[in-house]
């Protein structure tokens, strides 16, 4: 039987589940990560390739991600994942980067990145002003129903796509374009090889970041072993198509030097607008990208609040992050992750905050992604309702681009990443400390569920 606590009823469509995962890609990341790439790459193949690569690595822990969680079909993401796959004290650790760094900070940047592009519409509004009421706002929608949380969902992430595209059309027909090459010239392959193009693919990671959305939520879903698959799938694909066209565009209608030396390269899309859309290119690219961010806002806020709730009903310590409402919403851990994403906002700064967030974050996915080896190992009777495509290839290739683009980050960025290391370890230190109060009766394992 379910477990009344852990999924009261599947209420999440597939269409929803796909939105969310669209939601959550695109965000801060495509808007912001060009900036700090063309100083150090100045190739348009090149860059094209750092964000083809983004989008091939995130397919294939995508397909990694839909076999464990269609094996292992409970809410959480890695804290499940991991808890179950290598040990509850890992599980918890990643339970706890989620719960903070995973979605509180990417919901932080997101408003941070709302209140950058706010002034460029509407000039002399502060920008940490804007930033908290875009989080303010979106908030009370998330804690009425199930049905009323879709329907802004789905609407504001289709509303997102819509200009997004409208931004791709406008850049196919402006009349003068950068002499700029996409095809491979001489150099290149060095490029694609140095330190640059490993630290510029931190960014796109981030930019990819939410690939796996919909596994965090999987305990809700309707017919999860069929809308996990397509969700994760069919979101990264249609984000890598987006993300290649805008990336040509802005390079294919603004010089690079100028983004190069921009002092402010979060707002180097508003830089792109009036390139693509003439004297008012400003303010449509600001507006544009504002209704994209609140999609973003409302999707991160939505799932993040999920892994505290099922830590919440596995620990006896942080049972009251388990607490919902009469709608079946967890009220209390969407409450502590606003409180978070506020201290975020009035502490911390973009390039910060993304560094340290992205290197343990992408250390927990190659975790789960390598769990998909560990757990074929140890329960190969696991019953399995999809297997990873292109198996053992797809996660090695995740596994190989992961620990490259580790390795430069902790070499090039040491603080930052230490910082995220530290974000770990404080983890397992809540674990040692809440395990003394874990229930002497441990709650049924949801695992093999009846789907």
């Amino acid at each position: 039987m379910n477990d009344s606590n852990e999924s009261p009823t599947r209420r999440i469509s597939g269409l929803t589940a796909t939105s969310i995962v669209v939601a959550n890609m695109i965000g801060t990341g495509i808007f912001t990560s060009l900036g700090f790439q063309v100083g150090g790459l100045p190739s348009g193949f090149a860059i094209l390739m750092l964000w083809l690569v983004g989008g091939v690595c995130a397919m294939c822990g995508a397909l990694c991600y839909a076999e464990l969680a269609t094996a292992l079909p409970r809410s959480g993401g890695e804290y499940h994942y991991l808890g179950r796959i290598y040990h509850p004290s890992l599980g918890f650790m990643a339970g706890w980067i989620s719960a903070t760094a995973g979605f509180a900070a990417p919901v932080a940047l997101a408003a941070m990145a709302f209140g950058t592009y706010l002034t460029g519409l509407v000039p002399g509004v502060p920008p940490l002003v804007a930033s908290l009421a875009v989080v303010w706002l979106a908030t009370p929608m998330l804690l009425g129903t199930a049905k009323m949380g879709s329907w802004f969902q789905n609407s504001t992430t289709v509303l997102k796509v819509a200009l997004i595209v409208a931004v791709i059309v406008a850049g196919c027909f402006i009349s003068k374009v950068q002499p700029l090459s996409f095809m491979p010239q001489a150099g290149d392959g060095k490029l694609i090889a140095s330190t640059p193009f490993a630290i510029s693919l931190v960014y796109v990671m981030f930019a990819y970041s939410g690939w796996n959305a919909s596994t965090y939520i999987s305990g809700e879903l309707r017919n999860p072993a069929r809308v996990l698959l397509v969700s994760v799938g069919l979101g990264t694909l249609v984000v890598t198509v987006l993300y290649l066209a805008v990336n040509a565009v802005f390079l294919r209608s603004t010089p690079m030097d100028e983004m190069a030396k921009m002092p402010d390269k979060v707002a180097v899309a508003l830089t792109t607008g009036p390139y693509l859309f003439g004297a008012a290119g400003t303010k449509i690219m600001a507006a544009c990208i504002c209704v994209g961010l609140i999609s973003t806002v409302s999707a991160m806020m939505w799932i993040g609040p999920r892994v505290t709730m099922v830590m919440g009903e596995d620990l006896r310590g942080l049972r009251w992050f388990a607490g919902k409402n009469r709608h079946g919403t967890p009220m209390r851990a969407i409450l502590a992750q606003f409180a978070l994403v506020n201290l975020f906002l009035l502490t911390s700064s973009f390039e910060q905050v993304a560094e340290a967030t992205m290197f343990i974050l992408q250390l927990c996915a190659f975790l789960t992604v390598m769990g998909v080896f560990v757990l074929r190992w140890k329960q190969p009777d696991l019953e399995r309702p999809y297997r990873t495509w292109g198996y053992p290839v797809t996660p090695l290739v995740f596994g190989a681009v992961s620990l490259w683009m580790l390795w430069h980050l902790l070499v090039s960025k040491r603080a930052e990443s230490l910082i995220g290391l530290g974000t770990g370890v404080v983890g397992l230190i809540l674990y040692l400390l809440s395990v003394k109060n874990r229930p002497s009766s441990p709650r049924p394992d949801p695992t093999h569920e009846p789907q």
